[in-house]
C-alpha cells in the first residue's frame, strides 16, 4: 500500500532513531525548505527531536523538551502549566512560529499573540524540528527567531495499543493510551494523555506576608489528539489532524493592594480550552513532477482567568486558514516550490476585532553536482491592517565529501505583525490605549558556520555564528499611554557542538550558545537573555533491555526584573541542573522506566520570582501490545 509523501505541510521522515540521530546524512527535514531534504543538504541551523529521544529522556512537556535546544531560553512561570515563553536566540518570545501538524498555533487573543508552550504535552509527538533564524521568507509572520514544527504521530501496520501510568513526586500522576495502524488504504492513529502535577512549590518563602501560607501550584491536563489518513488512488491521498486540550492551573498571583506588593493569600484559577484541526487533500500528477497539497486549518483558544476578589475575565480567539503548496520538480536536482495561503484572525472576548492575511510565496531548490546545494526563496503578505510586507531568504550549503566538511551560510528578512490586542485593545481605567496605525516590527539577520565529521562520522563538531537586527519594535511610549513603534535591537553569537560516539550504544553530545542581546535605543541588556548556555547528554543503550539517559544543563546569570515590577532590573543568578533516567525492558510488551529530574535539588527561581521544581523522583510502566 502507497504511504503518502506528506500528510500535512510540514512532515519528518527520521531513518534511524536514538543516537543514530545525530547522523545527519540519515535524517531528513522538511521544515527548512517545505520539502523532504536531506539534513546534510540545509544550511540552516536546526535542531530534530525524535520519538526516541522523548521516550529514552521521559520528558512529559514541551518546555522539558526544548530547554535543552541551542539558541533557546525557556522561562516558565513555576513548574508544570505555567505560562512558558521561549526567547530564540535573543529575539522577543513573540517571534517564533509554532506550528503544529502544518497548523499555526499561535494564540491571536493573548497580548502578544504568542504561543505559550506550558500546556502541550509529548506522548504523541513523532518529532520536533527546531530551525533557527529569520524564515519569514517562507513561513511569514511571527517567524524573526525561527520556527518550530511539531509532527505527531501517523499509523502504520497492524493495529497496535500502547499505555502508560507515571506517579511521583509533586502529587504527579500521569497515564497515556494510545492506538494507532493502517488498513486497506486507511491509516489512523488516536492517543489521550492525562498529566497531572497537584503539588508543585513555585513563591518563594521570602516574598510571602509574614504568617502567609505557601500555595502549590496545581496542574490537571487533558489532551486528546488524533491523525487520520485514507489513500483515495495512487496519487491522491486525505488527511486530517485534530488535537484537544483541557486544562486547569491552579496558581498564586500577586496581592496589589499593597506597593510592592506580596504573593496573593489566595490561588488564582486559569481554565484553559484548545482546538488545532487541520484537513489535507494531497494529489501527485505527471508521474510526480507536480506534488500538491491543499489544507483548510482551524483553531480556537478560550480562557477564563479568575484572580481573587475580581470577577471572571475572558479571552477566546480563532483562526481560519486555507493553503496550497506545489512542488515541481524541474530537474534532478531542481525544485520549485509555490503557495498561496488565506488566513482570518479573529478574537471575540474581551473584545471583537479580527485581521486577514493573504499570502504568496516561491522558492527554488537547487543542488549542483554532489557538493553545493541552495534554496532561494522570497514571500509576499498582504495584511488589510497594516499593508503589504515582501520577505526574503537565502540558505546555500557547501560539502566536502573528502574531508568530512560542511560550510553553510543563510540571509533573510523577517517580520513580526502588530497583534490585535495592541491594535485595538484599550484600557481607559489605566489612561493606556491601543494603537490602530502600528506597522510591523521588521528584521535582517544572517549566520554562517561549519561543521566538522572525523572518524567515520564518530566525532562531529561545529558552530555557527548569527546575528539578528531588529527595527520598528513596538513597545509602550514615552508617556505610557500607548504603543509605539520606538525600539530596536541586536542580537547575536554563537552556537557550537561536539558530539562522540565510543560505541555503536553510546553517545556523548556537548552544546554550547554564546548570546549578546542589547536594547539599542537604551543600550542596555535585554532582559532574560543569558549570555551562557551548556548542555551535556549522555545517551547509553546498557542491553538490549536497558538504556540510560544523563543531561546536565548549565544557564548563566541574566538580568530580569523582580515579579511585580518594582525593581526594573536585577541580575538573577544562573543555575545548574542534572536529570537521569532509566527504563528496562521486561518483555516485549512491557517496560519499567523511572527518572530523577533536578538530582543534585538546585534551588533556583526561571524567572525571578518563581522556584522552579527542586528533585523530583518518578517512575512507571509502559505497555506496547
Amino acid at each position: 500500500m502507497r504511504k503518502p509523501l506528506v500528510l500535512s505541510s510540514i512532515a519528518l521522515i527520521v531513518m534511524t532513531g536514538g543516537a543514530a540521530a545525530d547522523d545527519s546524512l540519515e535524517t531528513v527535514v522538511v521544515t527548512a525548505t517545505r520539502i523532504p531534504t536531506p539534513q546534510q543538504q540545509v544550511a540552516s541551523s536546526i535542531t530534530v527531536i525524535t520519538a526516541d529521544d522523548i521516550a529514552v529522556r521521559q520528558e512529559r512537556t514541551l518546555p522539558d523538551l526544548l530547554k535543552d535546544v541551542p539558541g533557546l531560553n525557556l522561562v516558565q512561570t513555576g513548574g508544570p502549566g505555567g505560562q512558558t515563553s521561549l526567547f530564540m536566540r535573543g529575539t522577543n518570545s513573540n517571534h517564533t512560529k509554532v506550528l503544529v501538524d502544518g497548523i499555526d498555533v499561535s494564540d491571536p487573543s493573548s497580548s502578544g499573540a504568542a504561543f505559550d508552550f506550558g500546556q502541550f504535552l509529548t506522548q504523541d509527538i513523532q518529532a520536533v524540528e527546531v530551525l533557527r533564524g529569520p524564515q519569514s521568507g517562507l513561513y511569514g509572520a511571527d517567524a524573526i527567531g525561527g520556527v518550530i514544527a511539531i509532527i505527531t504521530k501517523s499509523g502504520e501496520g497492524p493495529a497496535s495499543f500502547t499505555g502508560s501510568v507515571e506517579g511521583g513526586s509533586f502529587d504527579t500522576f500521569n497515564q497515556a493510551g494510545g492506538i494507532s495502524g493502517s488498513t486497506d488504504g486507511f491509516h489512523y492513529t488516536a492517543n489521550i494523555e492525562h498529566f497531572h502535577a497537584g503539588a508543585t512549590p513555585v513563591t518563594p518563602l521570602e516574598l510571602l506576608a509574614p504568617g502567609e501560607k505557601r500555595n502549590d501550584d496545581y496542574d490537571d491536563n487533558l489532551t486528546a489528539s488524533t491523525k487520520l489518513g485514507y489513500d483515495v488512488t495512487d496519487n491522491f491521498d486525505l488527511g486530517f489532524a485534530g488535537r484537544y486540550t483541557n486544562t486547569t492551573l491552579r496558581f498564586t498571583g500577586d496581592d496589589f493592594s499593597t506597593f510592592p506588593s506580596f504573593p496573593a493569600a489566595q490561588q488564582s484559577d486559569s481554565d484553559m480550552i484548545q482546538y488545532y484541526t487541520r484537513g489535507t487533500g494531497h494529489l501527485v500528477l505527471f508521474g510526480g513532477v507536480l506534488d500538491q497539497t491543499l489544507g483548510v486549518a482551524y483553531s480556537s483558544d478560550r480562557t477564563a482567568n479568575s484572580d481573587p476578589g475580581s470577577p471572571v475575565s475572558f479571552d477566546a480567539g480563532d483562526r481560519v486558514k486555507i493553503d496550497w503548496q506545489g512542488n515541481v520538480r524541474l530537474a534532478a536536482n531542481e525544485t520549485l516550490v509555490l503557495g498561496a495561503e488565506h488566513a482570518r484572525d479573529a478574537i471575540s472576548l474581551p473584545i471583537s476585532a479580527g485581521t486577514t492575511i493573504d499570502s504568496g510565496y516561491a522558492e527554488l531548490q537547487s543542488g549542483l553536482g554532489e557538493s553545493f546545494f541552495d534554496t532561494v526563496s522570497i514571500r509576499y503578505d498582504d495584511n488589510d491592517r497594516f499593508g503589504s510586507k515582501v520577505t526574503y531568504r537565502v540558505a546555500p550549503a557547501y560539502l566536502i565529501a573528502e574531508t568530512g566538511t560542511k560550510l553553510k551560510a543563510s540571509a533573510g528578512t523577517g517580520f513580526k505583525a502588530p497583534t490585535l490586542a495592541e491594535l485595538f485593545q484599550d484600557f481607559p481605567a489605566f489612561g493606556f490605549f491601543a494603537n490602530p496605525d502600528l506597522k510591523p516590527e521588521t528584521s535582517f539577520g544572517w549566520d554562517a558556520g561549519f561543521e566538522q565529521a572525523l572518524f567515520g562520522r564518530s566525532v562531529q563538531f561545529g558552530a555557527t555564528y548569527f546575528r539578528n537586527n531588529i527595527d520598528n519594535l513596538i513597545d509602550s511610549n514615552a508617556t505610557f499611554t500607548s504603543y509605539a513603534n520606538i525600539g530596536r535591537a541586536r542580537t547575536d553569537g554563537v552556537e557550537s557542538f561536539v558530539s562522540y560516539r565510543p560505541l555503536e550504544t553510546l553517545t556523548l553530545r556537548a552544546d554550547y550558545t554564546y548570546t549578546e542581546a542589547e536594547d539599542e535605543i537604551l543600550h542596555q541588556e535585554l532582559l532574560r537573555r543569558p549570555k551562557h548556555k551548556a548542555s551535556l547528554a549522555a545517551d547509553w543503550q546498557v542491553t538490549g533491555k536497558l538504556s540510560l539517559d544523563a543531561t546536565l544543563l548549565y544557564v548563566s546569570s541574566w538580568v530580569d526584573t523582580n515579579r511585580d515590577g518594582s525593581i526594573p532590573r536585577l541580575t538573577q543568578p544562573g543555575y545548574t541542573t542534572v536529570n537521569l533516567a532509566a527504563s528496562y525492558d521486561l518483555t516485549d510488551q512491557f517496560t519499567v522506566f523511572g527518572r530523577i529530574d533536578n538530582i543534585f535539588d538546585q534551588n533556583y527561581q526561571n524567572p525571578n520570582g518563581f522556584l522552579q521544581p527542586g528533585r523530583g523522583v518518578f517512575g512507571g510502566v509502559r505497555a506496547r501490545l
